[in-house]
């Protein structure tokens, strides 16, 4: 008889433990509390294959991007420098800007330059110019000026200039034949990067040769456009010691010394480092693994790289740009080399990356820094395998489910206010820990006409059962003149804003027929959840029910 009354309070316990469970999440917001102003941190896009930018479905992707956001969009690219046809391969471009004619005399050949500029000009967005890298008639290395991926960081082009006044003086060819095409005002809106990666093998000399070589570069463009908004160093993650003391020796250098290339002050106007996440595969069973997430990484890289440039009074105001900030630092290292990356097709990487950008607004905050953009650094391979795992926006011209949280985060605007979750991980267990449970968080956003609020459901461990969590958005500190408002909803989950669900429900054809690959492109944009309808203010609050599954992103518009 003593079993029963154990088994009756087991029974109640798990009763109680379920209720728990389902409690709801609630997301508060109050609209009457500004944390400072919405900067467009994701209007910043990037890719290793420069001659991308003009194939077909690289127009196309160029033109969306630019409508991501009614604000600047920019695209940052490698190879802008390097010798050779034109013909893009992975991790490998060219434009032939710059070779010596039989006397040894420098010509200068703008014409991919020209198409390239014309292209992301055409599309509404403006470039950030990266200088490099080294044209083959000006690199030092004896390595072969080429070789094919993934060596491709091996060969000389990542050598140092046989000659830096004559690198100095492309920098300033370049910089002059774009104000004399595109106007002096419009260039002087661009940013002018030093390099990529000068910390690892992308750059083959040593830390001195970088600094010099930012000298020559900067003083070249500035005598050319005198506006010109110049920076660096666009070093890896910081969370690596030997990373972050490369960005400090960079800050030392522009703080204490003279250009090499005039003896002047040595012009900086933005900083520039790469934040990194590292998805690990998880081995469940022996015929059973998940992708865990690295969100820490990235977010520590941010955290270490903002706390080294706030102890600079000088450059604690100066703009950054993460000039690559992404889950993992390998774009062209498809999901069939590394399984892990199979996070990119899905809406987990939309999720994580919504979880990003509020942690680094919250770092911002936290070191009084002035964080201008985030670059993702994803864009397309053109006439590849549908979904084949790369990290890109769309695949073979059909958007992915990442893409959608992009164009959610461009509606955003005015001022940041105050969003709060009591399912969310704080910042220092973001850093130590990432998420290792489900977290529901928000970001919020008001102006005088409406409200935005992006929520998601974010777990690091991309578990196939995960539940979908109940929750109450919570909206207050409406003005007292407003009584009803407009609710628009859109998300990004299994089965609204993403392709690869729907390319998987269709037989996961590598050649879709025209009708099936006009359901893809559909299926690519960003979806409603519901039709829009009215909400009945009520003392200036309303509450927004809902259920989130596993790893989705949801944008609530509200408008008056």
């Amino acid at each position: 008889m003593a079993l029963l009354p154990r088994l009756a309070a087991l029974a109640l316990a798990t009763l109680a433990t379920l209720s728990i469970a389902q409690q709801p999440a609630t997301i508060h917001v109050d609209l009457s509390h500004s944390v400072g102003p919405w900067k467009p941190i994701t209007n910043w896009y990037g890719y290793d294959e420069l001659n991308y930018t003009t194939t077909p479905h690289g127009r196309q992707l160029l033109t969306e991007l630019g409508k991501t956001s009614q604000l600047p969009v920019y695209i940052r690219a490698h190879h802008l420098f390097t010798t050779g046809d034109g013909k893009p391969a992975l991790k490998w471009s060219s434009t032939n800007i710059y070779t010596l004619d039989a006397q040894g005399h420098p010509v200068y050949d703008f014409k991919i330059i020209d198409h390239t500029f014309d292209t992301w000009l055409a599309a509404g967005v403006r470039p950030m110019v990266e200088l490099g890298f080294m044209p083959e008639a000006l690199a030092s290395g004896t390595n072969p000026y080429y070789l094919a991926y993934p060596h491709t960081i091996e060969g000389s082009v990542q050598s140092p200039p046989k000659d830096y006044a004559a690198w100095g003086e492309l920098c300033r060819a370049l910089v002059a034949h774009l104000v004399t095409r595109y106007g002096r005002d419009r260039v002087a809106t661009w940013y002018f990067e030093v390099w990529n990666e000068p910390n690892i093998p992308y750059w083959h000399g040593t830390e001195a040769e970088y600094l010099k070589l930012y000298d020559y570069a900067v003083a070249g463009v500035r005598s050319a456009l005198p506006t010109a908004r110049v920076g660096g160093p666009a070093t890896t993650s910081p969370r690596d010691k030997k990373a972050a003391n490369y960005l400090d020796a960079f800050l030392k250098h522009i703080a204490n010394d003279k250009s090499a290339a005039n003896g002047q002050p040595i012009p900086l106007d933005f900083i520039t480092f790469h934040a990194k996440g590292s998805p690990t595969l998880i081995h469940d069973s022996a015929d059973s693994t998940h992708v865990r997430m690295g969100l820490s990484k990235e977010l520590t890289d941010a955290d270490r790289g903002f706390a080294l440039i706030a102890s600079y009074p000088q450059f604690q105001q100066l703009p950054i740009i993460l000039s690559e900030a992404d889950p993992e630092g390998c774009a062209a290292c498809s999901a069939k080399e590394n399984p892990a990356n199979g996070y990119r097709n899905g809406p987990l990487y939309a999720a994580y990356t919504a979880a990003v950008i509020k942690g680094l607004f919250q770092l911002q905050d936290r070191y009084n820094v002035n964080l201008l953009g985030m670059v993702s650094w994803s864009f397309e391979f053109e006439d590849r395998d549908y979904f084949e795992g790369f990290r890109t926006l769309a695949t073979n011209g059909v958007d992915k489910p990442v893409l959608n949280v992009f164009r959610m985060a461009g509606q955003l605007s005015g001022d940041r206010v105050v969003a709060t979750s009591t399912a969310a991980t704080s910042l220092d267990d973001l850093l130590h820990t990432g998420a290792p449970k489900p977290e529901i968080d928000a970001i919020a956003t008001n102006t005088h006409s409406g409200a935005d609020i992006l929520v998601w459901n974010y777990q690091d461990d991309d578990l196939p059962n995960a539940a979908a969590m109940p929750m109450d958005v919570d909206i207050t500190g409406f003005p007292a003149s407003i009584h009803n408002v407009k609710l628009e909803t859109l998300t990004i989950d299994a089965t609204h804003s993403n392709s690869f669900t729907a390319w998987k429900s269709m037989g996961s054809p590598q050649h879709p027929t025209p009708a099936q690959y006009q359901q893809l492109q559909a299926s690519g944009q960003l979806q409603p959840l519901d039709a829009p309808h009215t909400v009945t203010v009520d003392h200036g609050h309303i509450t927004i029910p809902a259920t989130l599954p596993a790893q989705a992103t949801t944008l609530y518009r509200l408008s008056w």
